[in-house]
């Protein structure tokens, strides 16, 4: 058995011998080449299986390129067709309907190519997310069936007590939505002496206790769907956990309790106007953030943003390549194609110019925090080529020790933010390309 990632190597399709079966897991971007590379075998007589959530979301498509599909998650439909193919008789098509993440095997981590990623320690520990905002590429993964579960907490901490050194990265949507779960997880991790990164929303990070026991348990960085700096687009797009919510108090919560803050925010929304962009970056640098991501909203097939766009004659075309969040794939409502492409440009040049992240570092009370805003800031976008080098070298493990190192510097509580936990005394950005897809995450 072998497990390759396009992300870091490309696959050598010229190999020998062919494979038995082949299981590709197809997302929109990589489905021209996924369905290539299923093309390729299923002519040389390998069985090949295609799931994810492109498949999902456009099953006919996806049928033609393979022998069986899977739809949905795969906990409950893989150790099925693994059954049939043995007794020869598998089917075309598998449906999840049974969510849960009980009694699953380790994650065979022996199968990672650790040398290729900067976080290797990349793990899942929940499936979905329970927010249904109209334009995530998840919803329509999960219907069916619950659209958010959880391992068991003892599972979970399991896995990670299996893994080296101290980073790890959480790749789940939402880490913090059962908020039961995740503060027995997170009391769980307590003195591991982990230093981790996640994602979590904005009302997750102001509900009382659930942050605090985070960073006891090691948080440093927390990637957060703010999305859009305009009230108007939140209810339309049913982002309804960032309503009335203070964008202003999630940051200084954060910060105040030394936590790096990884904004994502999405241009194009309906409500979006030509001045979006300028006040967009303006916000998150007064603020101190201190990575931005930024994207063009984007109507992935399957969501209800895309056939609401498809409904009003909006969608421009159906090229998967394109649907990357970084190209115009719709007509936008108050701005021009060219307007969106320019601006969402335009934010990340500004929010990365050396001047906007001075005056990011100048918003954090110590020297410390100003240099290390400095350092992870910079570090990211002014080093794209060193570090575009040192991947293709296949060397990027060995500057984990300097994320360590950063990450480290994080944690340290302003005198306002407490000292422990509401009743005690108080109240992302890694690139997917550096992580390793958790192998378990969408069967």
């Amino acid at each position: 058995m072998s497990l390759h990632d396009e992300h870091v190597e490309r696959l050598d399709l010229t190999d020998e011998p062919v494979p038995d079966l082949v299981v590709i897991q197809v997302y929109i971007t990589s489905a021209r080449r996924s369905y290539e590379i299923a093309d390729h075998y299923r002519a040389r007589g390998a069985y090949v299986v295609l799931g994810g959530l492109h498949v999902t979301a456009l099953p006919d498509e996806a049928a033609a390129h393979a022998d069986t599909i899977f739809l949905g998650p795969g906990e409950d439909t893989w150790p099925q067709f693994l059954a049939d193919l043995r007794r020869q008789a598998p089917k075309t098509r598998y449906v999840s309907t049974n969510r849960t993440l009980a009694g699953l095997p380790p994650v065979r981590r022996d199968l990672i190519a650790r040398h290729r990623y900067l976080v290797p320690n990349s793990i899942v520990v929940s499936r979905g997310c329970p927010h249904h905002c109209d334009f995530c590429y998840k919803d329509a993964f999960f219907a069916g069936g619950k659209s958010f579960y959880t391992q068991a907490v003892d599972d979970a901490l399991a896995e990670i007590d299996r893994l080296p050194g101290r980073h790890l990265y959480f790749l789940d949507d939402h880490l913090f939505g059962n908020r039961r779960f995740a503060r027995a997880l997170f009391d769980g991790m307590a003195g591991m002496g982990r230093l981790w990164q996640a994602a979590g929303t904005v009302d997750a990070v102001l509900a009382p206790d659930l942050l605090e026991r985070a960073v006891d348990a090691g948080l440093r960085s927390l990637f957060v769907g703010f999305e859009t700096v305009n009230d108007g687009n939140l209810a339309a797009t049913r982002k309804r956990q960032n309503v009335g919510r203070d964008y202003s108090a999630v940051v200084r919560r954060l910060h105040e309790h030394g936590v790096m803050v990884n904004g994502s925010f999405v241009f194009g929304l309906d409500d979006d106007e030509p001045d979006v962009f300028d006040r967009t970056v303006g916000w998150a640098v007064e603020q101190g953030v201190e990575t931005a991501t930024f994207h063009i909203l984007t109507p992935y097939p399957g969501t209800a943003l895309y056939d609401r766009m498809a409904a009003q004659d909006r969608i421009l075309h159906r090229d998967w390549d394109r649907y990357d969040t970084r190209q115009v794939v719709y007509r936008p409502k108050r701005l021009t194609p060219t307007q969106l492409t320019d601006g969402y440009r335009r934010a990340y040049r500004d929010f990365y110019r050396w001047p906007a992240i001075w005056r990011g570092a100048a918003t954090k009370e110590s020297l410390r925090g100003r240099l290390r805003h400095l350092a992870y800031a910079g570090g990211w976008k002014k080093f794209e080529p060193a570090w575009d080098t040192v991947i293709r070298a296949g060397r990027v493990l060995h500057a984990l020790p300097l994320l360590e190192a950063v990450l480290g510097g994080f944690g340290e509580r302003t005198a306002g933010s407490g000292g422990g936990r509401a009743g005690e005394g108080g109240a992302n950005p890694v690139a997917p390309s550096l992580a390793p897809v958790d192998i378990q995450r969408h069967g």
